[in-house]
């Protein structure tokens, strides 16, 4: 059998319009109203507490039970200024959702995540006035660089706050993971770029695209030109396999996949008959799913270790598996196989734990595959920054104010060490890091005034 089959076009044009849809359609009016009325609106809620923004979540849910999406938004938007994105990829199921006391006594929380996306999409398509009005202009200059949801959210809270921000980014788009790393069900109808022309829309704010530190501007030269410099450069590197990885047009990083989905027309995107997916987190759930999606016979999600480790949560797990995706625990990836330049599949190891340790246990299988994806997770790369800056862990050391080693430079969002790699994480980086900053300023201005 020919196992060199790697093409676009598997499916008919109305497929392709199906399965890369909105994944989970969003509540209408009467829908919103009555999910609205279950909230306790509780005092101290702890859907709040577990909200890494912080988000007032019993006002906006209320708000929504008064028919009042606009100030229903702003009570989201306040707190987190992508919280039309938030509400559509955060893990709300283990966040805000797990917290409700609905728990207790129905066993089903408040379904929280879809009502803030009603809010927050309910008040795009009307906006009317704008919600937030820049500061009186102080004539300080910021360099943002990275305009994922960290960077994104700094720039908006520095221009809020009357600074001008310069947000440099390496992409021809902005949005960071939220454009070129997400599923495109997760995401459809061009809703990232939409929440992007809102936040731009207060002002102050200049893009700089195609333009990456370390290639065409070193951290020097913002420092040179700028007040202060935020590095919101998430994880660019992609971690190897530890093994022999030879050039094959079937063995790719998953992150190349899913962007190459988001900017281009599914129908467009090769894939295999038989696709191999060798990672356990969300990355790999997004590129296992969407194989399936494109037309792939037979799509394997292979995990190094058991299922307690993985890092993608249940629910996209489930998401998964019920898309027709094999998860397969316990082996380790031991060689790429391919005859004549042409990848024929993948060898693994069979593992177990030991002490405590990851050992082989000295059981192989054989994978046929034409497409392999590599989704093991991504690296901060630390040359881009020059080197100058102190890491912990491989990520950017920093302190609780989001202050570097170097000064006058803050990070924040995947690159810094200690976060959890979650969007409304970064989003809480970037929000803290502006108002860090522009005390910093402030005070600054003070002390020589």
């Amino acid at each position: 059998m020919d196992l060199a089959d790697l093409k676009s076009g598997r499916l008919a044009p109305d497929d392709y319009a199906r399965n890369f849809g909105d994944a989970h359609p969003p509540l209408v009016r009467s829908q919103a109203l009555i999910e609205a009325e279950r909230c306790y609106y509780c005092y101290a809620a702890p859907c709040q507490t577990a909200c890494p923004t912080g988000i007032d979540i019993p006002a906006f849910i209320q708000r929504i039970a008064q028919d009042n999406l606009r100030g229903a938004a702003e009570a989201i938007l306040t707190a987190n200024p992508l919280g039309g994105m938030c509400a559509r990829v955060c893990p709300t199921e283990v966040l805000c959702e797990q917290a409700c006391v609905r728990n207790t006594h129905e066993g089903k929380p408040v379904e929280i995540g879809r009502l803030q996306r009603h809010a927050v999409e309910g008040f795009f398509e009307q906006p009317g006035r704008p919600l937030f009005q820049r500061e009186p202009a102080t004539g300080r200059r910021i360099a943002v660089v990275g305009a994922g949801p960290a960077g994104l959210a700094a720039a908006h809270g520095l221009a809020r706050r009357g600074h001008e921000v310069a947000l440099f980014d390496a992409h021809p788009k902005l949005g960071g993971l939220n454009e070129y790393g997400l599923a495109t069900y997760k995401v459809a109808g061009g809703f990232a770029q939409r929440e992007i022309d809102w936040l731009l829309s207060i002002g102050g704010i200049t893009p700089r695209l195609n333009r990456r530190l370390g290639r065409d501007f070193t951290l020097d030269d913002l420092l040179g030109e700028f007040d202060a410099v935020f590095l919101g450069l998430g994880l660019a590197g992609v971690n190897a396999l530890g093994i022999a990885e030879p050039q094959l047009p079937g063995l790719r990083d998953a992150v190349d996949f899913i962007a190459e989905l988001r900017q281009s027309r599914p129908e467009a995107v090769p894939v295999g008959r038989r696709v191999v997916v060798i990672g356990g987190g969300m990355t790999a759930v997004d590129a296992a799913v969407q194989s399936k999606l494109l037309g792939a016979e037979q799509v394997t999600m292979v995990y190094r270790r058991g299922p307690d480790g993985l890092s993608a949560s249940i629910d996209e797990q489930h998401w998964a598996q019920t898309h027709g995706v094999t998860l397969r625990c316990w082996a380790r990836p031991l060689a790429v196989e391919a005859q004549g330049g042409v990848l024929r599949g993948m060898r693994f190891a069979a593992t177990r734990l030991e002490a405590g340790q990851l050992v082989d246990t000295g059981e192989q299988f054989f994978l046929e595959a034409d497409l392999v994806l590599r989704a093991i997770g991504q690296a901060y790369r630390p040359e881009a920054a020059g080197g100058a800056i102190e890491l912990q862990g491989g990520r950017i050391r920093t302190d609780e104010q989001f202050r570097t080693s170097l000064p006058r430079v803050w990070a924040g969002g995947d690159c810094r060490f200690g976060g959890r790699d979650l969007t409304v994480e970064a989003v809480e980086h970037g929000k803290r890091a502006a108002e860090s900053i522009h005390a910093a300023l402030m005070n600054e201005e003070t002390a020589h005034g």
